[in-house]
């Protein structure tokens, strides 16, 4: 759910300090497009050879060739088919979120920030008051429509980047505080049970929280989070943190079910010793993936650079190579 609001600020970052202005469809796009589906499509791979060698996905069964067709085209949200992998719901469901991004720019042009964002969560909140009585709208909840409002948020947030000094410097870190405290004491009282039964709303309740988060940091108001953010460690796992999202689940489900449930018994026990093992496991995979799959598309944004990138580097002499400065990255794009 964090990872929605954050793209889609991310992804308004560029359009916010230009009047909202896209910049060309067919360039946003290339863009997205070289961005997402390098490293996606090669763990979909890394994914199906985990599922019909070693362990398939819990509750899933054997990946299918109709498993590789729509998770290969991205739409596992409209299509039902065994997954490879837990975690590709999201990135259909952020694709499709791509495609009414232009759309919620011309209404933030047009009409402004509030009238967007009232549009966008009446819509969604119509299909989650109708689905549990219309069956044809109870099918739209496979497309997850509350993001919408999450990805919605994310963007008009985005919008404090070029908004002038008076607004800037609102306590917008109070703002997250006083908006997250009421969604949470609803948790509380209600009980998990209640909030996992209507996690519909629950998502779209925390979604203020979120959007104001990032307006603080964006502001430099948030300074505790900021440093945390700013900490190496922290720095270093984002930039290859799409990767790791993308792989963590075959790995985990592999360690627990082919290490540690043979050995150890359920419980806390085996969830220790399957987190201690999968999480460094993880890492060291993810970061080593993206060194292939995700950073060299990060710093060379069209397949003539990249190609020519590659000629360059096997040209040079293995002396060359390990005395030559690695590039500096150029700033990745969110994906989650």
């Amino acid at each position: 759910m964090v990872f929605i609001v954050l793209s889609g600020f991310s992804l308004a970052v560029s359009p916010a300090r230009s009047g909202w202005q896209l910049g060309g469809l067919r360039r946003f796009a290339r863009r997205r497009a070289w961005r997402i589906l390098p490293p996606y499509w090669a763990a979909l791979v890394f994914s199906l050879v985990i599922a019909w060698t070693l362990a398939a996905q819990p509750g899933e069964g054997v990946p299918t060739a109709k498993s590789v067709l729509v998770y290969g085209l991205l739409v596992q949200d409209l299509f039902g088919a065994p997954s490879p992998n837990g975690a590709f719901w999201s990135i259909a469901v952020e694709a499709q979120l791509y495609l009414v991004f232009p759309l919620m720019l011309i209404m933030l042009r047009r009409a402004g920030a509030v009238v967007m964002l009232a549009a966008v969560t009446a819509v969604v909140a119509v299909i989650g008051l109708l689905a549990p009585s219309v069956h044809v709208v109870s099918m739209l909840l496979r497309l997850t429509p509350q993001f919408a409002v999450l990805f919605a948020i994310g963007v008009v947030a985005a919008g404090v980047l070029s908004a002038g000094d008076r607004v800037r410097r609102l306590p917008w870190q109070w703002f997250a505080l006083a908006a997250v405290l009421p969604v949470l004491a609803v948790i509380l009282v209600r009980g998990s049970e209640w909030t996992v039964g209507n996690f519909f709303w629950m998502d779209i309740a925390l979604g203020p929280a979120v959007g104001l988060t990032l307006a603080a940091i964006a502001t430099g108001r948030a300074k505790v989070l900021i440093r945390l953010l700013d900490l190496r460690p922290i720095r270093s796992l984002g930039s290859f943190s799409y990767t790791l999202y993308l792989i963590h689940a075959p790995i985990v489900v592999t360690v627990f079910l082919l290490v540690v449930a043979p050995r150890v018994s359920t419980g806390l026990p085996a969830f220790l010793l399957g987190t201690a093992l999968s999480v460094p496991l993880a890492l060291v995979v993810a970061w080593l993936f993206a060194a292939v799959f995700e950073l060299p598309f990060q710093r060379h944004r069209s397949w003539p650079k990249l190609r020519g990138a590659i000629r360059a580097r096997l040209s040079r002499s293995p002396v060359e190579r390990s005395s030559a400065p690695v590039p500096a990255e150029a700033p990745a794009e969110s994906s989650h």
